[in-house]
């Protein structure tokens, strides 16, 4: 018996030909012999039954030879294909066509129950059935697909025609659509830097520097020494506002390549701007540098991209420094920005107190220093702006309190240890110094008083009250001229301030008072003396300057009579009235003249309707008998200042009478 035949695996031509000559063969004795193998059938009747399977076979093999090649598996055979090779060896009873063959040479098949050669021969992968080694699903064995078959199917997209597609995107400007191509073309490479780096370019173009980022960031992890890559992620870094980091990125391209003062020049200057603000504000400098620095480093932001949050935090900080009103509401816009983005971020809500506390609204500035420690209960600057803004409001309410309790001296000494408190803060301060200067005026410290509120203006200019205390300021050290013109001013600067037309009236009046006698200065006494403190003063002062004291001195006799016109007009109380309230001064021909009204109008004085009430309301000023409320002055001794017998007569009067001289 030949076992070569066995193992090997003929082609199927060359099968087919040595079934042809085998059984072509004439029968001969020989072992190999059909009719030995089969004695125990009928030779005639078994030989026919296998001729005409095989030619059966043959046919329908050379049917379907053009199609299905016998190389192919089975399992990779169409269900009718399969369905038509199962039903052909079914049809077999020969053993030897039902026999299991290791494709790749495992074992030697067992001996054939029928030495029939050509279905010996013809045994081959064809054969195979889904039943192999008696188990339902075989797993097919490797194989190497067959030229003839059917090729498997190409992707639904070609990342590379995307990429064609979105350069052309790219190359007419929509960056959209460049965009969308590009994200197909990553659909199926996700890890190509090509298409990640073609991407992060378009996103760029279309102002999205934070997705042209992330682009970039994945580009460099799958290639880090990449140049175009890290050169594409310096521009990104610079637009974004993050030159520290494009900087560290060009140092590691400058470890693969040179690299040009040209291509550092924007990462610099934007991180030379930075530093120049961060030291203004260190150093305190004014406001307005860091402002101008940080304007600068913002020329350097890509298109549509927001300010960073630090840069955002140091652009607040210097309005603070600036103090004024428009930069605390500047401040308070910056602060606000940021808290709608994060309602809970401690350094904007400290920021936001702090505006409100250089508004003077300590009380909601208590409140968001709270709330920031809430968020961050380690976080020092609400710690320390919080118990700032406490002690100053302590003793703020000391100094006010010992103020309207008239402890004045208290007073001052509270409101300066408030001032040290915040030496930064204008706006708190500048209305301390203007509680401070009213309390001075009450001590008679006018100077400090002045000091004071010019002080107060020069940390806010606006405030209109520390102008007021400024000018009463002025008035009550004897400068009533410098008191009406800062009043007048304050009027042409806020027509509508309330009462500041009477303070303007009564400093006039207290002007023209003080370029008259002054008769409690002639007395020595203060305004606010007694009846018996003047008339101790008098009595005094006419002993010194009594004429027959003083023969030689040609002006004491003078003095005397000043003496005495003083002593008059104050020991009488309502001469002395007249006197401090400056109706005395008051010309009838002013009041009256041209057929003008007391009240203003048509040549006449403007008077207010108060100093009218005190000179014609009371104490029996109209003339009597019928008279008319004329002021008309007697030039004789002893006569009425009023006209008719139920005027107002003189105490002191005459014409040698003492004071002498002393006449209206």
């Amino acid at each position: 018996m030949v076992f070569p035949n066995i193992l090997s695996k003929p082609s199927k031509k060359k099968s087919e030909s040595s079934i042809s000559k085998e059984n072509r063969r004439p029968s001969n004795g020989s072992s190999r012999s059909p009719t030995k193998r089969s004695s125990s059938r009928s030779p005639s009747k078994s030989s026919k039954d296998n001729e005409q399977f095989l030619n059966r076979r043959k046919a329908g093999r050379s049917a379907h030879l053009q199609q299905w090649s016998a190389d192919t598996h089975p399992l990779n055979l169409p269900p009718d294909e399969r369905e038509r090779r199962r039903s052909a060896l079914s049809g077999v009873s020969d053993p030897l066509l039902q026999m299991d063959i290791d494709r790749e040479g495992s074992a030697m098949p067992s001996s054939p129950t029928n030495s029939t050669p050509g279905v010996f021969q013809e045994t081959n992968e064809e054969d195979h059935e889904d039943n192999v080694n008696g188990e339902a699903s075989p797993v097919p064995p490797p194989h190497s697909p067959n030229p003839t078959s059917s090729p498997l199917p190409k992707p639904a997209i070609d990342p590379e025609i995307c990429k064609a597609v979105g350069n052309k995107y790219f190359k007419a400007k929509d960056y959209q659509k460049a965009i969308q191509e590009y994200s197909k073309a990553l659909s199926v490479e996700p890890q190509s830097v090509t298409y990640l780096s073609n991407r992060a370019a378009a996103l760029m173009s279309a102002n999205q520097f934070g997705e042209a980022l992330e682009d970039s960031k994945m580009a460099e992890e799958l290639e880090p020494s990449n140049v175009k890559v890290l050169q594409r992620l310096v521009r990104i870094y610079v637009s974004l506002g993050r030159p520290s980091e494009a900087l560290a990125t060009l140092d590691r391209i400058a470890a693969i390549q040179p690299v040009t003062a040209q291509e550092r020049a924007s990462a610099s200057s934007m991180q030379s701007h930075i530093d120049q603000a961060a030291a203004a504000l260190q150093e305190g400098t004014s406001g307005s540098m860091v402002i101008h620095a940080l304007d600068m480093a913002e020329r350097g932001l890509g298109a549509g991209v927001e300010r960073p949050r630090r840069w955002q935090l140091m652009r607040g900080e210097a309005y603070l420094k600036m103090g004024n009103v428009n930069a605390l509401g500047d401040a308070q816009s910056v602060a606000m920005s940021l808290l709608r983005k994060n309602d809970r971020d401690p350094e904007a809500l400290v920021l936001r107190g702090r505006a409100l506390y250089g508004q003077g609204d300590n009380a909601k500035a208590l409140q968001h220093f709270r709330q920031a420690l809430s968020c961050d209960p380690d976080f020092r600057d609400a710690v320390k702006y919080l118990r700032m803004v406490q002690k100053l409001d302590r003793l703020k309410e000391e100094g006010n309190v010992a103020f309207k309790a008239a402890k004045y001296r208290q007073a001052v000494d509270v409101y300066g240890q408030a001032l040290e408190v915040d030496p930064l803060n204008k706006g708190t301060n500048s209305k301390i110094l203007q509680n401070r200067a009213a309390a001075s005026i009450k001590l008679k410290d006018h100077k400090s008083a002045i000091a004071d509120c010019n002080r107060a203006l020069s940390l806010d200019p606006t405030y209109t009250k520390a102008r007021r205390t400024l000018a009463r300021a002025m008035g009550s050290s004897g400068d009533w001229e410098a008191a009406v013109k800062e009043f007048k001013s304050i009027a042409e600067s806020n027509p509508s301030e309330p009462g500041i037309s009477k303070e303007i009236r009564d400093a006039e009046l207290e002007l023209k008072k003080s370029k008259r006698k002054d008769y409690y200065k002639l007395l020595g006494v203060e305004k606010d003396a007694t009846d018996n403190d003047i008339k101790k003063a008098y009595r005094k002062l006419a002993i010194v300057h009594h004429p027959d004291k003083n023969p030689d001195d040609e002006e004491a006799a003078t003095r005397f009579k000043e003496i005495g016109e003083a002593y008059e007009t104050l020991s009488d109380s309502e001469k002395r009235a007249r006197y401090d309230s400056g109706e005395d001064l008051i010309d009838p021909s002013e009041m009256f003249g041209a057929g003008g009204s007391p009240f203003g109008g048509a040549g006449g004085m403007n008077i207010s309707p108060e100093m009218l009430f005190n000179m014609m309301g009371s104490g029996g000023g109209m003339g009597g008998g019928g008279g008319m409320p004329g002021f008309s002055f007697s030039t004789g001794g002893g006569g009425s200042p009023f006209g008719g017998g139920g005027g107002r007569s003189s105490r002191r009067g005459g014409a040698g009478g003492f004071p002498g001289g002393f006449s209206f």
